[in-house]
């Protein structure tokens, strides 16, 4: 898996978009992947990013014990994947191996990166327990960002051919791949 650093002032730019995500968690040897549409970035210096993560999923009992997870950005490519992860609970079978995501150590938070993504956010938990029970809403700090350099480099997306496009979904099954970057 091929991935440059991202400066953590600009790691908001990889979410900035609305991508949907696979929230990766692990704690005491069990591990799982989800998939999110509701993801956004928060603020720059420390960056902080958002996300809602249901109470009833296994990755929100590993994200609450373990108080970390990587926000994942998926490729068209893996447009299956991220369906099938989305749509299958953890509780059942590990999804790693139903699914076959392939995965790599995180750098510094206990959850893995998910392999051929574009793009990796590795977070930990800020405790607002109000908003994470009422609205299964979670904040995070951003502590190590990536990129594939051939997606996104210089702080800026750009996608060379189409199975290298993030993905954003919509519902039943329905996605829409990012489209062309154009300056005003």
């Amino acid at each position: 898996m091929t991935r440059i650093a991202v400066p953590l002032p600009k790691a908001y730019r990889l979410l900035n978009h609305g991508p949907t995500v696979l929230v990766s968690s692990a704690h005491a040897g069990r591990r799982n992947v989800m998939a999110a549409a509701w993801s956004m970035p928060l603020d720059f210096d420390p960056p902080k990013v958002a996300v809602v993560i249901d109470k009833a999923t296994l990755t929100r009992e590993l994200v609450e014990a373990s108080g970390e997870f990587v926000l994942n950005v998926p490729s068209r490519q893996q447009a299956a994947l991220t369906l099938a992860v989305g749509t299958q609970s953890g509780r059942e079978a590990d999804k790693f191996l139903k699914v076959g995501v392939g995965e790599t150590a995180a750098s510094v938070v206990g959850a893995p990166l998910i392999d051929g993504g574009l793009a990796w956010l590795e977070c930990r938990v800020i405790p607002e327990p109000h908003n994470q029970q009422t609205y299964d809403l979670f904040l995070a700090e951003v502590v190590a960002a990536w990129a594939d350099p051939a997606v996104f480099s210089d702080g800026r997306w750009h996608f060379p051919d189409e199975e290298q496009r993030s993905i954003h979904y919509q519902s039943g099954g329905s996605f829409f791949a990012t489209g062309e970057a154009f300056e005003v």
